[in-house]
C-alpha cells in the first residue's frame, strides 16, 4: 500500500468518528493511542477533568529536549442545519478530492502524520519527534492549554511546533489571537413605572457595550509598528447583547457575549484590566447603590494566544526547507500554534487543504495536498535521520 493509499485509508476511519465539539473524542484518541503504541511509541493519553475528552502526547526517537511537536486537533465543527451530498461521517472521494466532516480541519494533516508514522519509528531519529493530538480545539483551543501545562510540569521542552491547520501547505509565521468572554449583569427587577427602585441590568449591559465600543477605538492607536495585519490593529465586537422578558419590567438580568483578537499580548492585558476596572469601579458601585447583590460576572468561554511573527523563527527555516517556500504569511483565524509558541518552542501553522473549505457542508481535502505534505513529512524523516 502506498502512504497516499495508507493516508486515504486513515483519514476515512478518523472521518467516521464524529467528534464534534459536544461530544467525545475518546473513541479517535484511543485508536489512535493503539496505532502509535504499535509502533513502539511513548503514549500518554491525557483526559480532562470531565473523563470524556482527552489530549494525545506521544514521542518516538530518543528522550530529551529539542524535539519536534506535530500537532493536530481532534474536534470538528457540528453539521446540523447544513447541506450535505452524502453523510458527513463517511469519507467520499470524488474528482481527486476527499470529502467529509475535518477532511481538511484538521484531520486530513493528522491522518499525513499517523501515515508516515511508521517512517519515523523506522528511522534512526537524531531528535524527539512528538505527536499531539488535542481536544476542544474548536471552542477556545482548551484541549491544547491544558496539554502545555501538562507538558511543562513534566519539564518537556520540545525546540519547535509544526501546527498543520489548513493553509494550502503555505508556511504561516504569525496569526492574532481570540479572546471570547460572556459578561453577566444581575440586578433587581421591578415594575417599569417605578425605574428608581430596580437595578436595570440591560442599562448597565448597555453601558458596558458602550465602552467596549470606545476601547475598539482606543486599540486602534496601539498599531504595533510594521504590523502586518490586515486590520493591523486588535479588533473588537460585540456578538450578542440579550435581556429583559416585557416591556413593562425592570430587566433583572441581561448578558454580553463579546470578543477580541489581540495583534500582541499587550493588548490581550490593556482589554481584560480596563474592561475589569470598569466594572469593577464604576458599574458595580452604581448598581450595589441601590441592590447589594447586584453582580457583573464574566465567563472566560476561551482566551487563544496569537503567534506573533519572529525574526528568528527555526520551525520556519525548517519548513521552509522542507516544501521549498521562499515565503511566510500571516492568516486572521486563529490556532493552537501561540500556545506552544508561549511555552518557548518556535512555531509555524502549515497543512494540507484550505481554510475556505473548513466548517462548510461538503468539506474536502485535495488528494494534491494531501501529496504535498507527506512529502513535506518524508523530507522531515531525512532530515532528523
Amino acid at each position: 500500500m502506498t502512504k497516499l493509499d495508507n493516508t486515504r485509508h486513515i483519514l476515512s476511519r478518523l472521518i467516521a468518528y464524529p467528534t464534534v465539539s459536544s461530544e467525545s473524542n475518546l473513541d479517535l484518541i484511543d485508536w489512535i493511542a493503539g496505532y502509535l503504541d504499535g509502533l513502539g511509541a511513548r503514549v500518554e493519553v491525557l483526559r480532562d477533568a470531565t473523563g470524556s475528552k482527552a489530549n494525545l502526547f506521544a514521542t518516538l526517537g530518543p528522550e530529551g529536549d529539542g524535539g519536534i511537536v506535530l500537532s493536530g486537533h481532534s474536534d470538528v465543527v457540528p453539521v446540523e442545519d447544513q447541506d450535505w451530498s452524502s453523510d458527513p461521517f463517511e469519507m467520499r472521494e470524488s474528482d481527486g478530492k476527499l470529502y467529509g466532516r475535518g477532511a481538511c480541519d484538521m484531520k486530513g494533516f493528522i491522518a499525513c502524520v499517523l501515515a508516515m508514522a511508521p517512517e519515523f519509528a523506522h528511522a534512526e531519529l537524531k531528535r524527539p519527534i512528538h505527536f499531539a493530538f488535542t481536544h476542544d480545539e474548536e471552542i477556545g483551543c482548551l484541549g491544547a492549554a491544558d496539554l502545555v501545562v501538562a507538558l511543562e510540569g513534566r519539564g518537556i521542552k520540545p525546540a519547535m511546533a509544526i501546527i498543520g491547520e489548513p493553509t494550502e501547505m503555505r508556511i504561516i509565521e504569525g496569526h492574532k489571537g481570540c479572546c471570547e468572554y460572556t459578561t453577566r449583569f444581575t440586578g433587581l427587577e421591578g415594575h417599569g413605572s417605578d425605574p428608581d427602585v430596580g437595578v436595570n441590568a440591560a442599562e448597565y449591559a448597555v453601558r458596558y457595550v458602550s465602552r467596549l465600543m470606545e476601547l475598539r477605538e482606543e486599540l486602534k492607536t496601539r498599531v504595533p509598528e510594521g504590523s502586518a495585519f490586515e486590520p493591523p490593529w486588535t479588533t473588537l465586537n460585540v456578538g450578542r447583547l440579550h435581556g429583559g422578558v416585557a416591556h413593562n419590567v425592570i430587566v433583572g438580568k441581561a448578558e454580553v457575549e463579546w470578543e477580541f483578537r489581540p495583534v500582541v499580548e499587550d493588548d490581550m492585558t490593556f482589554v481584560k484590566a480596563e474592561m475589569d476596572r470598569y466594572a469593577r469601579d464604576v458599574l458595580l458601585p452604581a448598581m450595589q447603590k441601590v441592590e447589594p447583590e447586584a453582580r457583573i460576572e464574566t465567563e472566560v468561554i476561551g482566551e487563544v494566544a496569537g503567534l506573533e511573527p519572529m525574526d528568528e523563527n527555526e520551525a520556519r527555516r525548517l519548513v521552509a526547507e522542507l516544501t521549498g517556500a521562499n515565503t511566510a504569511g500571516l492568516v486572521s483565524f486563529a490556532t493552537e500554534a501561540g500556545l506552544f509558541q508561549r511555552m518557548g518552542m518556535s512555531a509555524v501553522v502549515c497543512g494540507p487543504g484550505s481554510i475556505a473549505q473548513a466548517h462548510k457542508p461538503d468539506e474536502f481535502v485535495s488528494l494534491d495536498q494531501i501529496s504535498a505534505c507527506l512529502d513535506m513529512l518524508a523530507g522531515l524523516v531525512r532530515k532528523v535521520s
